[in-house]
């Protein structure tokens, strides 16, 4: 008795299938590929602030002077910096595709790995030095600590009095009917 093997059932079922299913199916599978491996290098520590760094050229005069403002950057209080970066995912936002249903998803799924991509893009920005929107807000805010004196945080028994003073005050008015209201005339 003889036995036949069949052929490769995958291959029998490629053949057989329609060639727009077989490309949407392969691009399906890329991109899955492509995800698996930009995970794979974020877990790394290779994935896209690395990508940023490696792009910025830091052996030419561009790339020391954003190496530079790279470094104030650091210094920089942190808020100042997520202030920045909210407003440029704002401008990273708006310059990214609109009809992008095949990269980022359909609805509101694909507004929210949209929003996610500009918000990622932004704060790399921000971080690697951001376009001086953090720095001038910091220099601003330091020019008009320093032309009020020094900021103390601690305040002395008297202010705290007179602050509580103010807020019972204006409570009181704020929460005592009127005459008129209270059936009173």
């Amino acid at each position: 008795m003889a036995i036949s093997p069949p052929s490769d059932l995958v291959l029998d079922v490629l053949r057989a299938a329609d060639p727009s299913d077989v490309q949407a199916a392969q691009a399906k599978l890329k991109a899955t590929r492509a995800a698996f491996a930009a995970t794979s290098l974020a877990s790394a520590g290779t994935g896209f602030a690395v990508a940023v760094d490696l792009l910025d050229g830091s052996e030419t005069k561009a790339g020391i002077e954003r190496a530079e403002k790279k470094a104030k950057a650091a210094d920089m209080p942190q808020e100042y910096r997520k202030f920045e970066a909210s407003i440029l995912q704002t401008f990273v936002n708006s310059m990214m595709p609109s009809d992008s249903e095949q990269v980022y998803g359909k609805g509101s799924a694909g507004e929210f790995w949209k929003s996610m991509m500009s918000e990622q893009i932004a704060d790399q920005i921000s971080k690697s030095g951001g376009v001086g929107i953090a720095e001038q807000v910091y220099s601003q805010a330091l020019q008009k600590a320093r032309s009020q004196g020094e900021v103390n945080a601690r305040t002395d028994e008297d202010d705290r009095s007179r602050t509580l003073s103010m807020i019972n005050d204006f409570e009181r008015k704020v929460f005592d009917l009127a005459p008129a209201e209270r059936g009173e005339a």
